[in-house]
C-alpha cells in the first residue's frame, strides 16, 4: 500500500506587522497542510523578493500562496471593514488570475456573516493612494488597491505553477479617508475582520488542491 502525499503547504503573505499579528492572533485549527504566515515587508519590491526567497525554500515548493493584509477601497459605498476577493491582481508588470474566487467569496460570507464581500480586480501600487487618485484607478476597473497582492501573486506564479489568490480588507474607502477623523475605528474593525479569516483560507486551499474530476 503506496503512502499518501504530504499535503501541499499555504503560505500567506502580508506586509504590515499589524497583519502579521491579527492572522496570528486567528484561529489555526482546521487547517488542510502546513501553514506559513510570511511578513514580507511593505511595498512591491519587498513583497517580491520575499516571497520569492520563501518560495526557494523546498519545504514551500509547490505551496498555494494567498496574499492577504488590509487595503485601500476605490469605489463610493465601501466601508472599512468590508472585504476584497480578487478575481484577478494586476500593475504595471502584468495580470495574474486568481483561482478559487467563489469559493473563497462563499467561505468568507459564512465565517463572517453580515460582512459585505467585494469581488473584482485589485490593483496595485508603489505608494499610498489617495484623493483624485483612487477614481483615476477605479476607472480602469479595479475596486480596491494595495501595494503588495499584485507583486506577491506575480512573485509566486513565476516560481512555479501554484494556485493563488488575495484577499483585503478595506481600512479606508472614498468616504472614509485615513486622514479623516473615524481612521481608528475603521482601523479597530479591519483588524477584526482580519483575525477572523483564516478559516475560509484553510477551507480554499483544501478545495483547490483536490484532484480535478
Amino acid at each position: 500500500m503506496s503512502a499518501r502525499p504530504a499535503p501541499a503547504p499555504l503560505l500567506i503573505a502580508c506586509a504590515l506587522g499589524i497583519e502579521h499579528l491579527a492572522l496570528r492572533m486567528g484561529d489555526r485549527g482546521g487547517a488542510g497542510g502546513p501553514v506559513t504566515v510570511l511578513r514580507t515587508g511593505m511595498g512591491p519590491n519587498a513583497a517580491e523578493r520575499s516571497v520569492g526567497r520563501a518560495l526557494a525554500d523546498p519545504v514551500l515548493r509547490g505551496a498555494a500562496v494567498l496574499a492577504t493584509g488590509f487595503c485601500a477601497g476605490l469605489a463610493p459605498g465601501m466601508h472599512p471593514g468590508d472585504l476584497v476577493v480578487a478575481d484577478e491582481t494586476r500593475d504595471r508588470c502584468g495580470a495574474v488570475p486568481c483561482v478559487g474566487t467563489e469559493l473563497l467569496v462563499k467561505e468568507l460570507v459564512r465565517t463572517l456573516p453580515g460582512r459585505t464581500v467585494h469581488t473584482g480586480p485589485l490593483t496595485g501600487s508603489d505608494h499610498v493612494v489617495r484623493g483624485p487618485e483612487r477614481s483615476d484607478l477605479l476607472a480602469t476597473g479595479a475596486i480596491a488597491v494595495d501595494m503588495e497582492s499584485a507583486a506577491t501573486l506575480l512573485s509566486a506564479v513565476r516560481a512555479g505553477t501554484r494556485p493563488v489568490a488575495a484577499v483585503r480588507v478595506v481600512v479606508d474607502a472614498p468616504e472614509h479617508e485615513l486622514v479623516r477623523i473615524g481612521t481608528v475605528r475603521g482601523g479597530i474593525s479591519a483588524f477584526r475582520v482580519l483575525r477572523s479569516v483564516l478559516p475560509a483560507f484553510f477551507e480554499w486551499h483544501r478545495n483547490v488542491l483536490l484532484p480535478r474530476r
